[in-house]
């Protein structure tokens, strides 16, 4: 059956692009969703090859006031990606080539659907990497992760990916290619818009190249693993971590129940404990130890119960595994989980996880705490089960509650998922309305007909 659009629309897009056009129903139907576990059918389905297919399909779709929802693996757990409003997705993983690597400039070339693991593997023998490193970075693609602004434990030391693009080539909602940012590391001419496009999930334009900025691989890294004996005492361990010049190149946090969950997925040696700091350290051969050994003295401290090298390859890899798959493990334990990635000043962790424990025992609802603690950004986990009335009836005010802690301590409501559908009606809490006026200005000067991912980021105004 075909899909619902006007004619012309429909004849356009044959035209530009052949059996590059998916309408059956079953076909559509895998692009309806993502990591959010919303889903929604769209009216049809495009697999560009080709930075010109994108500004006609854009241009075809502004004529017809037909919504385009841009699409790389749907990783992202916001509902970014779906959807609502029907019209046309746009999945690149047909742009998936590495168009230029060139190590003496330390940039990479690519187009939107090179997966962020194949890129760091071809990366590799050149003796350099792409600091963004997401836990879905096997089967996440670099557009996905520029649209989210991704980040993941290199965070701390490399930044995220706003910190680590150069410049980009976007479809804007009027269908003109725009073509933004340097292929130099300075630059100071007009605007920043590249680092404006990451970050806004599709809703300003479509980007079909990339300019990556690139760092060296490190010579040596070295693995600490610090057992404390209370989520307090790991929180206080991590402002003085950060508060010192060695800086490590990942600081992740486990509580205690996260720990369980790790020890029951693949690292059994993990001894008991109420909370872990998983630290990593980067450098030279010769400065590296001092670094990790500056990070282990500000470790040091009241609460401490272990603090060891994890020396041994194979322990470090599994510790790794057992961190990157604890989200989805949560939610085997509690499908219909609510997971937050929020962020405060390091100064204020301690005062969050206070905070967290309160709202726990005030809704009755379980809350499991991870993340990366290097940034302040830790992963609130709200276990709540539908299926039971008390918990279902507590957990929005639970939630609420958890962004009006974060922002009384000033922080903010994502570090790295995006705001997509679940956190956009939320936007009004943590930005004032002059702002979000600014932030519709912009939306319309890029998509004046609002036809980029509609309903996404910003609130209704």
């Amino acid at each position: 059956m075909p899909a619902p659009l006007p004619g012309p629309l429909l004849a356009a897009l044959r035209e530009a692009f052949g059996d590059a056009l998916l309408l059956d129903p079953a076909q559509r139907a895998v692009y309806g969703y993502d990591n959010s576990r919303r889903e929604a059918l769209p009216d049809a389905v495009v697999l560009p090859r080709e930075a010109t297919q994108v500004q006609a399909l854009v241009r075809a779709c502004r004529a017809a006031g037909e919504p385009v929802v841009a699409r790389g693996r749907a990783t992202n757990t916001t509902g970014a990606t779906v959807p609502v409003a029907g019209g046309v997705v746009a999945s690149f993983e047909r742009m998936a080539r590495i168009l230029r690597i060139a190590p003496g400039d330390r940039l990479a070339i690519v187009e939107p659907g090179v997966l962020n693991g194949d890129l760091q593997r071809a990366l590799a023998p050149h003796g350099a990497f792409w600091p963004p490193d997401p836990t879905s970075a096997d089967y996440s693609t670099v557009g996905g992760n520029l649209a989210c602004n991704a980040g993941g434990p290199r965070t701390v030391k490399y930044g995220a990916c706003r910190d680590n693009v150069l410049g980009l080539v976007a479809v804007t909602g009027t269908g003109d290619t725009i073509t933004c940012g340097t292929r130099t590391t300075k630059g100071a001419t007009g605007y920043d818009l590249t680092r404006l496009l990451v970050g806004s999930e599709g809703t300003l334009g479509l980007i079909v190249e990339a300019t990556l900025k690139l760092s060296a691989l490190p010579a040596r890294v070295l693995t600490l693993r610090a057992l404390y004996d209370c989520v307090r005492a790991a929180a206080d361990a991590v402002a003085r971590i950060m508060a010192q010049p060695a800086l490590p190149c990942a600081l992740e946090y486990m509580d205690g129940d996260a720990l369980d969950l790790a020890r029951a997925r693949g690292a059994p040696d993990l001894p008991p404990a109420g909370a872990l700091l998983l630290i990593e350290v980067d450098g030279s051969a010769e400065g590296v130890h001092a670094c990790a050994d500056a990070v282990a003295a500000a470790a040091r401290g009241p609460g401490l119960v272990e603090l060891a090298r994890a020396d041994d390859p194979a322990s470090v890899a599994r510790l790794w595994a057992a961190r990157k798959a604890l989200s989805p493990a949560l939610r085997s334990l509690a499908p219909k989980k609510i997971n937050e990635d929020v962020v405060v000043p390091v100064s204020r962790l301690p005062e969050l996880v206070d905070g967290l424990r309160a709202i726990a025992a005030r809704s009755g609802i379980p809350i499991v705490t991870f993340g990366h603690a290097g940034n302040g950004n830790v992963h609130v986990n709200l276990l709540y089960r539908p299926e039971d009335p008390a918990q279902a009836a507590a957990a929005p005010g639970a939630l609420s509650a958890v962004f009006d802690l974060v922002l009384a301590l000033e922080g903010t409501l994502s570090g790295e998922h995006g705001i997509g559908i679940d956190k956009r009606d939320f936007m009004p809490r943590a930005i004032d309305a002059p702002t979000l006026a600014a932030m519709r200005a912009v939306k319309r000067a890029f998509d004046p007909d609002g036809i980029l991912n509609p309903g996404k980021l910003l609130p209704p105004a």
